[in-house]
C-alpha cells in the first residue's frame, strides 16, 4: 500500500501530525517547570493554554478557506514553518505576557492543520477510502502526544525546558524539507505517479454531492448539518483539550506524581488514542461499504463512541486513585479518537469539493473555541474549588450535548434542483 503515492502523502501527513502534537503538548508537559521559572499562577497558566486557541481557532477557518483558494500543499507548507518557528521561540518567553503572545502566534501556525489535511485527502483519495485516509493521516497526533511526555519531560529535566522547545521546533523544519520535495497539490501533478493509481483515484473521485447546485461558502455555513457537526466537534475538543492541557497538571497537583512519573503516565492514553484514531476511519468506511449509507456510518461511529468517551471522562473526575483515573481517561481518549475522522467524513459526504476546505475550517474553528474556553474555565475551577472534579464532569456533559445535536440535526443538505435527487441523499 505504501508504494502508492497517495499513501505516501498520508504518511507525510501522519508524521506532520506527530510533530504537531509533540509541539502542542510540550508546554503541558513542561508546565510545572515553566510556571516555577516564570512565576505563573494556575489562572495564568489556564489563560496561557487558552491563548493558543485564539490564534488557532481563527486560522482553522482562514487556513481552510486558503486551502480552497491557494491549495492544500502550499498552505500546509507555510503552516509548518510558522508553528515550528514559534514553538522554538517559546524558549524566549520571559513572563506571562510574552508567553501569552508567543502562544497566540504558535496557534496561528497550527490552525490550518486539520482542514488542510482534509483538503489534501479530498484531492488525492477516492471516496471509498476517504474516511480511512483522514483517520490514518490524523492518527499521528495522539502519537505525538505520547512521545511528548517522555521526550519533553526528560529533556526538560536534563537540559532545561527552554532547550526542549528549541529542539522540537527544529524537527518541524526537517519534515518541511521532505514535504516540499515529495508532495504535489493534485495526483496528476506528481511526476512519478502511475497511470494505474491515477485510474484508481479518479474512477471513484466523483463528488458525492454532485446533485447539489454550486453554492457560495456562506450557504454551507448556515446549514444545520454543518453547525451540528461543528458543535459535536466542540464537545470532542473540549474533552481532548482538557486532557491535553490540564491532565498532566492534574496528575502532579491532585495525584502528587513527580514530573518524571507524570511524563511516563501520560503515554498510555495517547497510545490508545493513536489506536482509536487509526481504527475509526476504517470502521466508518467498513460500515459504509456494508450498508451503502455513508452518512449513517459516520453518525453511528460518532454518536456511540463520543457518548462512551463522555461518560468515561466524567467518571474519571470521581475516582480517587491514579490507576483508576488513568484507566478511565485512557478509555475516554480511545473512544474519543474513534470519532476523529467522522466529523471530516460527514463533510466529505455533504459538502461540494470546491467548498470542503472552507467549510472544514469553519467547523474546526467552532470546535476549537473549546480550546479557548475550556482550559481557562478549568483553571478558574481549580483555583476556586481546589479540585478537578467539576471540570471532568463538565467536559463529559458538553460532549453529550454534541451527541444530541448530531442525532437531531445531521441530515443531507436538501437544496437540489427540482426533480433531482442528490447522491448524498441516496447515501443515507
Amino acid at each position: 500500500m505504501i508504494k502508492k503515492k497517495r499513501w505516501q502523502i498520508v504518511l507525510m501527513l501522519f508524521l506532520a501530525g506527530i510533530i504537531n502534537y509533540l509541539d502542542r503538548s510540550a508546554l503541558s508537559v513542561a508546565a510545572p517547570l515553566v510556571t516555577a521559572d516564570l512565576g505563573l499562577t494556575p489562572a495564568d497558566l489556564g489563560l496561557v493554554f487558552s491563548s493558543f486557541f485564539v490564534g488557532y481557532a481563527i486560522f482553522n477557518f482562514i487556513g481552510g478557506w486558503a486551502s480552497d483558494k491557494f491549495g492544500g500543499k502550499r498552505v500546509f507548507t507555510l503552516a509548518m514553518a510558522v508553528w515550528s518557528t514559534f514553538c522554538a521561540l517559546t524558549a524566549a518567553a520571559t513572563g506571562f505576557v510574552s508567553l501569552l503572545v508567543i502562544r497566540v502566534f504558535f496557534g496561528v501556525g497550527e490552525g490550518p492543520l486539520s482542514s488542510t489535511m482534509n483538503k489534501v485527502v479530498n484531492n488525492w483519495f477516492p471516496h471509498r477510502e476517504a474516511a480511512s485516509a483522514v483517520g490514518y493521516a490524523n492518527c499521528g497526533t495522539p502519537l505525538g502526544g505520547a512521545i511528548a511526555g517522555p521526550l519533553v519531560g526528560l529533556m526538560a529535566v536534563a537540559f532545561g525546558w527552554k532547550v526542549s522547545f528549541i529542539a522540537i521546533g527544529v524537527i518541524g523544519f526537517v519534515w518541511l524539507g521532505f514535504w516540499v520535495m515529495l508532495a504535489t497539490e493534485k495526483p496528476r501533478e506528481h511526476p512519478t505517479i502511475t497511470a494505474e493509481e491515477l485510474r484508481e483515484i479518479e474512477e471513484d473521485h466523483a463528488d458525492p454531492t454532485a446533485g447539489l447546485p454550486p453554492q457560495p461558502l456562506s450557504f454551507y455555513l448556515r446549514q444545520p448539518v454543518v453547525l451540528a457537526t461543528g458543535f459535536a466537534f466542540f464537545g470532542y475538543n473540549y474533552i481532548l483539550f482538557f486532557f491535553l492541557t490540564w491532565f498532566p497538571s492534574y496528575l502532579t497537583m491532585a495525584q502528587h506524581l513527580s514530573i518524571k512519573d507524570m511524563s511516563i503516565a501520560t503515554v498510555l492514553p495517547w497510545i490508545v488514542g493513536f489506536c482509536g484514531l487509526a481504527a475509526g476511519g476504517y470502521v466508518s468506511d467498513l460500515v459504509f461499504r456494508r450498508t451503502g449509507r455513508a452518512l449513517f456510518a459516520r453518525k453511528l461511529v460518532l454518536t456511540v463512541c463520543l457518548s462512551i468517551a463522555a461518560v468515561s471522562v466524567a467518571l474519571a473526575g470521581l475516582v480517587s486513585t491514579v490507576g483508576s483515573a488513568l484507566a478511565l481517561m485512557s478509555a475516554a481518549v480511545f473512544f474519543l479518537y474513534l470519532t476523529g475522522s467522522s466529523y471530516w467524513a460527514i463533510l466529505q459526504d455533504t459538502v461540494r469539493g470546491e467548498n470542503i476546505g472552507g467549510v472544514g475550517g469553519f467547523i474546526h474553528m467552532i470546535a476549537n473555541c473549546a480550546g479557548i474556553i475550556g482550559p481557562a474555565v478549568t483553571g478558574f475551577i481549580v483555583q476556586s474549588t481546589g479540585a478537578f472534579t467539576s471540570a471532568f464532569v463538565l467536559a463529559g456533559g458538553i460532549a453529550i450535548m454534541g451527541v444530541i445535536c448530531v442525532l437531531v440535526f445531521v441530515r443531507p443538505i436538501a437544496a437540489v434542483p427540482p426533480g433531482a435527487v442528490s447522491p448524498a441523499v441516496r447515501a443515507v
